[in-house]
């Protein structure tokens, strides 16, 4: 039986129904994280959808049983670890068990690490770090009894590229990618596999948070400086979008990458080498 696509951006880019038959969950992450759901029920998976943005929630689910996709909501806050076990655990009541676990949740707390309170540590930590290895440790409790399995994490390119008022932000992504290996590690002999993809630039939600104004239209002339700035820091001279980490993440979670685990994913657009 053929299985339904979805365009993801402009220009009606559709994936292979590679992911046909498997079971997939994405965490929060606003605009990437939409895309790649769309991306992979598109691809064939069924999808369980995680946020902490119930209304963003329900409006994705929507749009990907509209296109034809099987997807289900599941409210979770990825800081409560029984919230992201009830995740997984809907995968594996809902569809039989969980092939693919996406651990995408980010925050930012912009300001210099000088400055930093306890109370930003703590809330930072908890989403990108704390949340991630919760994550993980639910899908390889679920993936063990398969023989099998997909982790994909979300690190970044701000790893590789300090720069100043990020710096909590860098530390906690550079801990995740850390975790990514050791995992890998650790869980292979399951047939499990851990990968992580290290983001540059992308125009979203979470990059472009400082061009809106306080009515929460957009500043188009600090839009256009920002995009050149993304745009400039490639030396494709192109600007990062959503779908470019959804291709990614979908190549990951399919049987094309069997061979692959432990790996550092960076789809910058060469940014890191700047």
């Amino acid at each position: 039986m053929a299985n339904p696509t979805v365009d993801c951006r402009a220009g009606g880019v559709n994936p292979p129904a590679m992911l046909a038959g498997r079971e997939g969950r994405s965490c929060p992450g606003g605009k990437p994280w939409k895309t790649s759901c769309r991306s992979s029920s598109g691809a064939g998976a069924n999808v369980v959808c995680g946020d902490v943005d119930e209304k963003g929630l329900a409006q994705t689910v929507a749009t990907l049983i509209d296109a034809g996709g099987k997807a289900v909501a599941q409210p979770v806050d990825v800081t409560r670890r029984a919230e992201v076990d009830a995740l997984v655990e809907r995968g594996v009541s809902e569809f039989g068990g969980v092939d693919v676990m996406c651990n995408v949740a980010g925050i930012a707390a912009d300001g210099l690490l000088l400055d930093a309170s306890d109370a930003d540590v703590d809330k930072v930590f908890a989403v990108n770090l704390k949340g991630v290895l919760y994550g993980c440790q639910a899908a390889v409790r679920a993936m063990k009894e398969q023989g099998r399995g997909s982790i994909i994490n979300v690190s970044s390119t701000a790893i590789d590229t300090p720069a100043p008022k990020y710096g909590l932000y860098s530390m906690t992504k550079a801990a995740v990618a850390q975790l990514t290996k050791t995992l890998a590690m650790e869980v292979g002999r399951f047939g499990i596999r851990v990968n992580t993809i290290a983001p540059g630039m992308t125009v979203s939600g979470f990059t472009m948070r400082h061009i809106y104004e306080p009515d929460g239209t957009i500043n188009q002339e600090r839009y256009d400086a920002f995009v050149e700035r993304m745009r400039k820091l490639s030396p494709l001279g192109i600007v990062g979008e959503p779908v470019d980490q959804a291709y990614l993440i979908l190549y990951l979670a399919s049987d094309a990458a069997r061979f692959c685990t432990g790996v550092i994913w960076r789809a910058n657009g060469g940014q890191s080498m700047r």
